[in-house]
């Protein structure tokens, strides 16, 4: 099927200070860094979506990304950008989540709203995109008043323990350290899953704002039924420069000053976490070297500090050296050491057999992209996924299903991996709270 050809107009508008507010309620679509970035306006239309489903590898031997990156070329081809903004998040823009594995029951998919709103560097705009049935646009019409919609009843849902409780999960460590001690793998991340409900018809605005509000240096997404605040960039990539965040090996915070320093000063000597963090490392040089040069790394890894725990960091830069998009990028990276395990392939192996549920997009990419290629990928973690429907058990409530996952390596223990998922699921826990 060919294309629909997309007519897109970015122009300033007056300061918008809260952008959530602008969103849809119910189905928000939203990016958001330290109150900056995108939502899609309430009350607009999808003019293009670009869904792939999961396929036999026969079929289609191409990744999900790599087939959503073709597709996006494909759509940018033939619009039409009227961009008189210029910054990054203005002009065509599409809001993307992807499946964790590409066998997984849940779509990947990129969105075009007919309708955004953006806020960076203190300059705020409205880009209206449509398709229009006959091959020359149309003038457009005068914006409406962008109004915002108040926030409806503050809500609270429920999470128990799903298909992986904690007894389950410490047998799974157990057998992943059997499957590293035969040298299957060399580190893999084993996640679990946390299940409940939420009030039907919930203002799912409140859960991104608690969120963004909470840690406002994250990534808060909200994405076609996924919704969190992620700490770690998959990829970024703005005007020829390629930048990424890796995060693996990780603590929980310290109760006073003391503690605190102390348990910093733990991770950061740690033999098992940072063997697990030079594997997420290698992971990233590795799939990025192919199309950027100058590609750097620091030697050791920093520590960055969130409101509830303590990660090992490093950051990426590079020049793309090639026309890979943003998206082709994530097709590379993804999924890197940090989300699945080293080698990747068995990785994954053991994933599917010790981990009794679908992850869905838990811990795959989400993010956004322009007609140009360039855009800002995380890796969907601290997040809750949402029904499209209510819960068949009571038609009130829609279900929601969380996920936290550690990284399993030599000398891993079964006990203190469980702690890490339990301060891993604090940020949606206490959000959807």
């Amino acid at each position: 099927m060919d294309a629909p050809r997309l007519f897109v107009e970015t122009r300033e508008i007056e300061p918008v200070d809260d952008l959530l507010e602008y969103a849809d309620p119910r189905q928000p679509l939203a990016w958001l860094r330290r109150g900056e970035g995108m939502v899609a306006l309430a009350g607009s239309t999808a003019v293009a979506t670009l869904r792939v489903d999961a396929a036999p590898s026969e079929a289609s031997p191409l990744s999900r990304a790599t087939r959503l990156a073709r597709a996006w070329r494909d759509l940018t081809a033939v619009a039409e950008v009227d961009d008189a903004v210029g910054v990054p998040g203005t002009g065509l823009v599409g809001f993307g989540a992807l499946a964790f594995d590409d066998a997984s029951a849940s779509p990947s998919s990129i969105i075009v709203p007919s309708a955004i709103i953006g806020r960076r560097g203190g300059r705020s705009w409205l880009t209206r995109i449509h398709a229009p049935i006959e091959h020359s646009p149309p003038p457009l019409a005068p914006a409406p008043p962008l109004a915002p919609a108040p926030y409806g009843p503050y809500w609270s849902g429920t999470l128990g323990p799903g298909s992986l409780g904690p007894e389950g999960y410490q047998d799974a460590v157990r057998d992943a350290l059997a499957a590293i001690a035969t040298g299957e793998v060399s580190k893999v991340v084993l996640a679990r899953d946390l299940v409940g409900t939420i009030p039907a018809g919930s203002d799912l605005r409140r859960l991104a704002r608690a969120l963004s509000s909470e840690y406002p240096d994250t990534w808060t997404y909200a994405m076609d039924g996924i919704i969190g605040a992620s700490p770690e960039t998959l990829v970024t990539v703005s005007a020829g420069t390629v930048t990424a965040r890796v995060l693996a090996g990780t603590t929980s915070r310290g109760g006073d000053a003391d503690a605190d320093a102390a348990a910093s000063v733990r991770l950061a000597t740690s033999a098992k976490d940072l063997d697990e963090h030079r594997y997420a490392v290698h992971s990233v040089l590795q799939s990025l070297r192919p199309h950027t040069s100058a590609l750097a790394a620091s030697e050791q890894p920093f520590m960055l500090k969130l409101p509830n725990v303590w990660h090992l960091a490093t950051d990426v830069e590079g020049a793309l050296s090639d026309a890979a998009s943003s998206l082709d990028l994530v097709a590379a990276l993804h999924p890197t050491a940090a989300v699945a395990g080293t080698p990747t392939d068995a990785a994954l192996a053991l994933i599917a057999r010790l981990e009794p549920f679908d992850r869905g997009r838990y811990a795959g990419p989400v993010g956004w992209i322009d007609a140009s290629g360039d855009g800002e990928w995380a890796i969907a973690l601290r997040c809750a996924q949402f029904g499209s429907a209510p819960a068949r058990a009571h038609a009130e409530t829609t279900r929601v299903v969380a996920h936290a996952g550690a990284g399993i390596v030599a000398g891993s223990q079964p006990e203190s991996e469980l702690i890490e998922t339990r301060v891993k699921f604090r940020p949606i826990v206490d959000a959807l709270a």
